[in-house]
Formats: structure tokens, sequence, C-alpha cells
């Protein structure tokens, strides 16, 4: 909801607990709360806007303006659902056949027709390389400055720069082999090598009714 013109494939699992009837049933209840979710989001984010801007002295808070106009200038593409049985290798590889179809439709991927320059893709395959060697740690986290130190060491990336380096750090976040929150003070000179890290941290943090579960301890 926080990235410009994000493109999200809601995919449900676990079909085989459940009759083709009650799939349907689910499929359609899950895309109606989204849909009602994003409403209430841009419900609520024009309701901060409002007051804001009729507070008395507006000029004091025109960062948080700034910064709410732009949250409510990003467009999210919901994509129908996929329900896949995860035992079934066939559901698999049917959800990895509609990712691709979905990836390669230019309108929703502008960036699919691209033409990089080769220093493009000699840095990926050499971040791919580090992610991938005995010394990285499990977590996958690396200071900038050392990746760009490392980088560097590679004979055809020898005159490397930083600037260079965080344009093509942008360009690998947005298609996701690294995370990088260069808009983030404390985390700006951080590059997670292992996105799937994060995945697992977020979901020990982030659960289904984690409120409720915390309020319910006395």
């Amino acid at each position: 909801m926080r990235v410009p013109n994000s493109v999200v494939l809601p995919v449900g699992t676990h079909v085989d607990c459940c009759r083709q009837e009650e799939v349907e049933k689910k499929r359609h209840d899950i895309m109606a709360k989204i849909a009602a979710m994003l409403a209430e989001r841009r419900s609520i984010l024009a309701h901060f806007i409002d007051n804001l801007e009729g507070s008395e002295e507006p000029e004091f808070y025109m960062d948080q303006w700034e910064r709410l106009k732009e949250m409510e200038s990003c467009t999210l593409t919901i994509l129908n659902l996929v329900a896949v049985n995860c035992t079934d290798h066939r559901d698999i590889k049917k959800l990895e056949a509609t990712i691709l179809e979905h990836v390669k439709n230019e309108e929703l991927f502008p960036e699919v027709i691209r033409v990089l320059p080769p220093v493009y893709r000699q840095v990926e395959a050499a971040i791919v390389d580090i992610a991938q060697s005995e010394e990285m740690a499990d977590h996958g986290m690396m200071d900038l400055q050392y990746l760009l130190s490392k980088l560097s060491q590679c004979e055809h990336l020898a005159n490397l720069g930083r600037e260079l380096l965080q344009d093509i750090l942008r360009y690998l976040h947005r298609i996701g082999l690294v995370v990088w929150y260069e808009e983030i003070k404390h985390l700006e000179n951080t590059v997670f090598l292992q996105p799937t890290f994060l995945i697992t941290m977020f979901k020990l943090l982030v659960r289904y009714r984690l409120v409720q579960q915390l309020e319910s301890i006395s």
C-alpha cells in the first residue's frame, strides 16, 4: 500500500481441505474484503488530509500533508486470487505459470521491456554470488559501503561507483532480488541480500489478530 504502482497477486492455499463450492465462496469473500480494506484506507487518508487542510495553522503540518498525499497517490493493482493445493505439484506449476503470465504483462510491469546496461547484469550476478557464498551470514544483511568494496574486487566492476550501485540497487529492489530501504534513515546504509530472512522475521512479529492476542494477556 506504500509502494507506487504495486501489483498484488493473492494466493489461497489448502484447497485440498475444501469442497469446490467452498473454494469459490472463500475466493469471493477474500476479494470482497480486500476491496473493502482498500476503500477504508482511501477514506481514512482523505479524512486525515481534510483535517490537516482544515486546521487553523496548516503550514505546521505540511510534512504530514505531503506524506499523506504521497500515500494517497500510490496505485495498487489487485489481481484475481489464485487458489492452489500445495500438496499437488500440478497446482504449483499452475501458480508459477500464472505469475509468469502477469510478470510479462507490459501494462502491469513496464520494466519488463526496459533494456538494461550490461553492468546491471554484472552487478546482479555478483550480488547473487556474494549472497550464496559461505561467508554470508544467514540474515543476509550487509553494509552498503562494504558491499561496494566487495563488488569492486571483481575485475569487471573495479570502477563501480557508489552512485551507480545505488541506481542498480533500486532496480534490484524493485524486482525483489534484494531489499534496500533507502528512504528509512536508520536502514539507508544496510542492504538485505536475503529477502527471505525478512519474510521469516515478519512472520514471527506480524500475526493475524496480533493486537487482540496481546490485549488478552493480563
